[in-house]
């Protein structure tokens, strides 16, 4: 929400201190420039001027001077003849002249020829009796020249001191400006009177060449002195009249300028102010009119126009945002419903139907606005739909509607429309659309007060379930509704699916563990007698066995005597026979003892116990053992020898068993002639490493992954050798119980290599030292073990 004029008006910041304004500002800005150069323009024009009279009154002295100087009938007549009405009449001429002060004529010895003067020294008041006398500067100057025959005038400034006497104007410049210095300069102006003269004429001196010496040539000499003195006094008399009005006219320029700097500095910042004035109140949230605009085609005129637009536009923009604001509360209102709705379908439990209708058609009721609310949906077992809940009518209408169902039929209804079609349904006036209500429906209708009406069907993965329906009173619905609706109708929908979902899963459910209850007891029938098929077998084995091993004892041991010729000599066919059933007879006990040796690790836990042991020692007492039997077959048994063999943790009698059983099947599958090896060693650290080798008919290599299972059936090529097939699964078993490994690598006709690997103490003693390593095999800990 935007904040009110009073919330912007506190969180404005505090205006600053106005200090000196833009006009003022331009104002001084220009005035200042203004006045420094009207000034330096008038301090230009003037020292020109002055400068320009300084100039022609040297020019005016200097002309003056020497035309007098070089006046030859003055020269003559006048300072060399010294002729006094000739120096009177020089002198009376030059003193006509306004700005010529003094003439001094002296003659070439420092003589007074003539003089005269128009400044006066003033006698004081004390000596009023004595007339007042001429003033002439100093004539030390004039000596100075006597000797020195200057050919242009020597121009000196002289200034009145203060016992008025001329005297030269010092050389340190005044501070103020030349053209304001009141006071009167007289420029000095002295040239010597020259005149040419020829040394006296001597005889002509011979050179020894008979060559004639130059005459000397002609001479300047100085006769005499002309002093002129020319007053300023005039010409700074008209510089200050030119001062007086230049100063005004720069005064009035100046005025005038800042008149009309101030003018033009008011036609923009006058605007510019009101511009300022406006944006502040538009800033403090207030309205303002648009602003006066001078003219459209300076910048001002444009800005205040721009300013004017962008008012109205925030103007409208404010009252766009106004309606916005509404329109974003109504929706907020709407989502909080439709959020309270969702939060009450997540909480509700899922069986709980009733309850989940109620609490959300009430909240549509009281936050939507809408008078009246019901939810339809349709049955299973037939194409009927009923009034599942509703709310906003009196509790007469809502037992008349509980038996109420309207048939689905694809007649263009309303009913249809929703349910079989799956539309939104919009009806502005139910009187117009009577046609399309189901008849026990529209009287339901009317006798409720619905005018207009609005339903949305309640859809859950594709399948149609039902619909929800809604009215506003006296008022319309419009297209909002149906779309706040159609928005809540999803999670309605998905409630109700989860609903029956979940019904449903509770009697699946409920027949399920029925029939896991029956299965259970079944297993458990089949498991106690499968037990004692188990405990039969066993006993059957045992006794068995027991009844067996009594005659096979007697009938080897006839067979025994016999060949040993107990009951007499025995010719050759008698001795085949009693062989071949001495033979078989141990082929017998054997398959008897894998029986019983199966049954055991079958059914029962088999102890090891476990000592230190040198697999070499217990493969040479098995070959040792064997070593008859080899022997009568005509079959070679070695063990290879080794020096140092690492010593492993097992059980003695399980172990020989093991070796046992492998060297025996060696020799029984390897044909007379044949050679049987048994050779250990230390394949890699931690692992003793033991291979029994024959060369007997082998195996077939897609037989090989079944020969360590129990009763493999692997075909041979010595059918008459093989047993019960017991023997390589008892001894897998065997070297798995001591963390061990067997493989056979094996060909037909190339015998076969078995190989069991265990892990040697030594292992175990590494592992312990060294933590961080692992080791192939585990070693197994002494003492008794049970598997």
């Amino acid at each position: 929400m935007y904040p009110s004029h009073e919330d912007q008006h506190k969180a404005s910041p505090p205006r600053p201190r106005r200090a000196f304004g833009l006009r003022i500002k331009f104002v001084l800005l220009f005035s200042l420039i203004l006045i420094i150069t009207c000034s330096t323009l008038s301090w230009y024009f003037l020292e020109t001027r002055h400068q320009a009279m300084t100039a022609n009154l040297e020019e005016m002295g200097s002309i003056l001077l020497t035309t007098t100087v070089r006046n030859d009938h003055f020269r003559v007549a006048g300072i060399v003849l010294e002729d006094r009405t000739t120096l009177d009449q020089f002198l009376q001429s030059l003193m006509t002249i306004d700005h010529v002060v003094y003439v001094i004529i002296t003659g070439s010895d420092g003589r007074l020829l003539s003089r005269e003067s128009k400044r006066m020294r003033d006698p004081g008041r004390n000596s009023s009796h004595v007339s007042p006398s001429p003033i002439y500067p100093d004539d030390r100057l004039s000596e100075s020249l006597t000797d020195t025959p200057l050919t242009t005038p020597l121009i000196t400034r002289l200034v009145w001191s203060s016992d008025r006497r001329l005297i030269p104007q010092p050389t340190s410049s005044d501070w103020r400006l030349p053209f304001l210095i009141r006071e009167e300069t007289l420029f000095d102006f002295t040239m010597p009177i020259l005149r040419d003269v020829t040394p006296l004429s001597s005889p002509a001196i011979e050179l020894e060449d008979n060559r004639r010496a130059p005459l000397p040539a002609t001479q300047s000499q100085v006769v005499g002195i002309v002093r002129i003195g020319i007053t300023d006094g005039q010409a700074k008399a008209a510089l200050a009249l030119i001062v007086r009005n230049v100063l005004l006219l720069t005064i009035f320029i100046i005025t005038t300028g800042i008149l009309i700097i101030y003018l033009l500095t008011s036609r923009i910042t006058t605007p510019l102010r009101s511009l300022a004035a406006a944006t502040r109140k538009l800033a403090e949230g207030e309205d303002t009119t648009g602003l006066p605009v001078s003219s459209h085609n300076d910048e001002v005129g444009q800005l205040t126009h721009a300013f004017n637009v962008m008012t109205q536009s925030l103007r409208d923009r404010n009252h766009a945002i106004s309606r916005n604001l509404d329109t974003i509360r109504q929706q907020v209102r709407q989502l909080t419903t439709i959020h309270q709705a969702s939060t009450t379908i997540a909480n509700t439990t899922l069986f709980d139907r009733n309850h989940l209708l109620d609490t959300v058609l009430r909240l549509i009721v009281d936050n939507l606005g809408f008078s009246r609310m019901m939810v339809v949906l349709q049955t299973k077992e037939q194409p009927l739909a009923s009034i599942a809940r509703i709310i906003g009518v009196s509790p007469e209408i809502v037992d008349g509607v509980r038996h109420l169902h309207v048939p689905i039929v694809d007649n263009g209804g309303v009913t249809a429309e929703l349910l079989l079609h799956g539309n939104a349904v919009l009806v502005h006036d139910v009187e117009t659309a009577t046609h399309r209500f189901y008849p026990p429906l529209l009287e339901l209708v009317r006798r409720s007060g619905i005018q207009s009406f609005v339903g949305v069907p309640l859809q859950s993965h594709g399948k149609i379930l039902g619909y929800l329906a809604g009215d506003r009173g006296t008022h319309r619905c419009t297209d909002e509704d149906l779309h706040i609706l159609m928005t809540i109708a999803g999670h309605v929908a998905a409630a109700i699916d989860n609903a029956t979902t979940y019904a449903d899963l509770a009697e699946l459910t409920q027949h399920l563990e029925e029939r896991i209850g029956q299965r259970t007891e079944e297993l458990s029938q089949a498991n106690t007698q499968l037990q004692e098929h188990d405990r039969r077998r066993s006993k059957f084995l045992s006794v068995v066995s027991h009844e067996l091993r009594t005659p096979m004892t007697a009938i080897r041991s006839f067979a025994e005597n016999m060949l040993d010729g107990v009951t007499g000599p025995l010719t050759d066919l008698q001795r085949t026979y009693l062989t071949r059933v001495q033979h078989n007879v141990a082929r017998l006990s054997r398959i008897i003892a894998q029986l019983l040796d199966w049954s055991r690790l079958d059914t029962k836990r088999v102890d090891l116990r476990l000592e230190t042991v040198c697999l070499h020692h217990i493969a040479s007492i098995a070959v040792d053992s064997l070593q008859t039997v080899a022997s009568e077959k005509n079959v070679s048994l070695v063990v290879v020898p080794i020096e140092s063999l690492p010593p492993v943790l097992g059980d003695r009698d399980k172990l020989e068993q093991i070796f046992v059983n492998l060297i025996g099947n060696a020799i029984k599958f390897t044909p007379p002639g044949g050679h049987v090896c048994v050779e250990p060693c230390a394949s890699s650290p931690g692992v003793v490493q033991v291979c029994v080798a024959d060369t007997g008919c082998g195996i077939d290599e897609r037989h090989l992954p079944n020969i360590f299972e129990e009763f493999s059936k692997v075909p041979s090529a010595m059918p008459s050798s093989q047993g019960a097939q017991l023997g390589l699964w008892i001894t897998k078993t065997y070297v798995t119980m001591h963390h061990g490994r067997i493989w056979v690598e094996s060909q037909p006709g190339a015998g076969s290599q078995f190989y069991i690997a265990l892990p040697a103490c030594e292992s175990q003693e590494q592992a312990k030292s060294n933590p961080n390593e692992s080791v192939s095999a585990e070693c197994p800990q002494p003492g008794h073990m049970s598997f």
